[in-house]
Order: structure tokens, then C-alpha cells, then sequence
């Protein structure tokens, strides 16, 4: 049996392969509460277990997808900061979703 390449056509897949990264939920909703972030801000708010190079990949895939804008600034030392692009604030209703979901789950949790 051929298997189907759904990315593009099933909506879910599409979401769950834009959204593949452990911490691409939470970096969005930190450029959602905040709008605007350079990187070391972002990293401050990362659990600990986020390195670095981590959080730099993570960034640069969500860029790839067009979730989140980069805008350098040529000074020194350089400047970056990271924001949601229009599709990224799209995904805000998303972040509303899954808070609400996520508060309901811990409450379960602490039954």
C-alpha cells in the first residue's frame, strides 16, 4: 500500500509538522504575550533545559515556516529580535484553545 504525503492537504498533519518542535508552542505563545523578544529574553524565559543551540534551531525552524519574524540590526554586538509574523498572530486563538485545555488538564491532574 502507497502512503500519502497529507503535509499541504490534511490539516492536521500540517499542523503537527509545522509544529514538530518540543518547544515551538511555548515560543509562541512567549512572542505572543511579549510581541517583541530578542533572543537572549527568550532564553531567560526557556525552562533550564533549553540550551543555546536548541533554542537557536528551534527559532531558525519557525522562521523556515513562517510562524515567526527575525529582524537583525547591524550594530555592535548585534541585535536580533523575533516576533510573530501575520501567520504566527493567526495561531493566537490556537494558544487561547490550548491554555484553557492545558488549566482544565492540570486541574484533572490534581484530583
Amino acid at each position: 500500500m502507497e502512503r500519502k504525503n497529507l503535509f499541504g492537504i490534511c490539516p492536521y498533519v500540517t499542523s503537527q509538522k509545522v509544529l514538530s518542535g518540543k518547544w515551538s508552542i511555548y515560543i509562541l505563545h512567549l512572542l505572543d504575550r511579549n510581541e517583541v523578544l530578542r533572543f537572549n529574553e527568550l532564553q531567560r524565559q526557556m525552562p533550564e533545559e533549553m540550551t543555546h543551540t536548541t533554542l537557536s534551531r528551534q527559532l531558525k525552524t519557525l522562521e523556515q515556516e513562517g510562524l515567526i519574524e527575525r529582524k537583525e540590526y547591524s550594530q555592535i554586538p548585534p541585535r536580533v529580535e523575533y516576533s510573530l509574523s501575520p501567520i504566527g498572530k493567526k495561531f493566537k486563538a490556537v494558544l487561547s484553545a490550548l491554555q484553557g485545555w492545558g488549566n482544565d488538564y492540570i486541574d484533572y491532574l490534581s484530583e
